[in-house]
């Protein structure tokens, strides 16, 4: 007679646990990598010829739309409703308004800003908690939105170069520090920051099922591409020189790894990140990642970079994030539905209107 196996105790399940997603993880920061790798890339292409950026990334939208297109074959397979489409293309429309500011702020502030400045969409979890949030800790929703405040206004200041930092004394007496930007220029990626998480937060409020998720993306790029066409051929005459487009045609490492990597993977890697990871954008543990990568890429490409204010400046921002998008608990225990997406976990019990961005 054979002998019962030893139950497996909960404790080594519990070890064994953080172990299954590893190389999910791996895949979600080498993806996120490679996005912001295509950013840079396209900075400095853009930077050093004379074309629009927003004629650029039209053109990028083109062959990503058609990707995503074949891929997901909206067409087929049970007919979407008008209350699903109609949505879809309205979202298309604010991710092509998304695109305009970013681009723009891409060419004003540099990579390091227009990256930092997408996770301003956190101040959508203020608004929301504010407004539709019950046992709300107002003082604390504030204090988290002066945070992210406080540490936009550093960067906007030059805390992140070398040169500008207060606290660097290795600045040699003829070099020149790196011109601020400004509170006023950061207005326009912070302004496609709230924008970016608007789109997902109406993407997740179409669709919960990924499947379908994907069907209503590829709609959303291709209505994105229709509403950017004008705004791309008017930038191109009024900026640009009469055969920029002409030049986009010919494929380089910043037109392919934008298509790629800064459109069609990270949508995909996005995905990942939240169904099997439950790490959505506006967090402090994807914000984590990113400044990692950020601090990699300001080295090779030897910018005007210091990385202790620029860790200074993220660490703020962290936790101005944490603190304006985490809900409170009623008491010590509470269940793990509580807890908002926005801190990196999440059940599948939670309601969908508890999504900051």
């Amino acid at each position: 007679m054979m002998s019962p196996k030893p139950a497996i105790s909960e404790d080594r399940l519990v070890r064994s646990s953080p172990i299954r997603p590893a190389p999910l993880q791996v895949i979600h920061i080498l993806g996120n990598s490679m996005r912001i790798w295509s950013v840079y890339s396209l900075y400095r292409y853009v930077s050093t010829q004379e074309e629009s950026i927003v004629a650029f990334i039209f053109t990028c939208l083109v062959p990503a739309a058609i990707i995503f297109l074949v891929l997901q074959k909206p067409w087929k397979g049970r007919a979407l409703p008008n209350s699903q489409v109609v949505p879809t293309v309205v979202n298309g429309g604010i991710m092509a308004l998304y695109y305009v500011l970013w681009g723009k702020g891409l060419l004003t502030c540099g990579p390091l800003l227009a990256l930092l400045g997408e996770y301003a969409g956190a101040v959508l979890g203020v608004l929301s908690a504010a407004l539709f949030g019950r046992n709300v800790n107002f003082f604390k929703k504030v204090a988290g939105l002066a945070a992210m405040l406080l540490s936009y206004y550093l960067l906007s200041n030059g805390w992140a170069t070398r040169t500008s930092f207060p606290l660097n004394s290795f600045v040699a007496e003829d070099e020149l520090p790196t011109k601020a930007v400004g509170m006023k220029e950061m207005v326009v990626p912070l302004t496609a920051g709230i924008l970016s998480a608007l789109r997902r937060v109406i993407a997740r409020r179409i669709s919960l099922k990924n499947q379908l998720k994907r069907r209503l993306h590829a709609i959303t790029i291709a209505s994105a591409t229709c509403f950017l066409f004008p705004v791309a051929m008017w930038d191109t005459i009024l900026g640009s020189a009469s055969d920029s487009i002409v030049k986009f045609q010919f494929p380089s490492w910043a037109y392919v790894s934008t298509i790629l990597f800064g459109i069609v993977l990270v949508f995909y890697i996005d995905n990942l990140a939240e169904e099997r990871l439950h790490i959505v954008f506006s967090s402090p543990r994807h914000l984590m990642a990113t400044s990692c990568c950020i601090i990699l890429m300001e080295i090779l490409y030897g910018f005007d970079f210091s990385v202790f204010g620029f860790l200074l400046c993220t660490a703020i921002l962290g936790f101005g994030i944490y603190q304006a998008t985490s809900l409170d608990r009623s008491k010590r225990g509470a269940p793990l539905e509580s807890q908002e997406l926005s801190n990196g976990t999440f059940h599948t019990g939670l309601p969908v209107t508890s999504l900051p961005s």
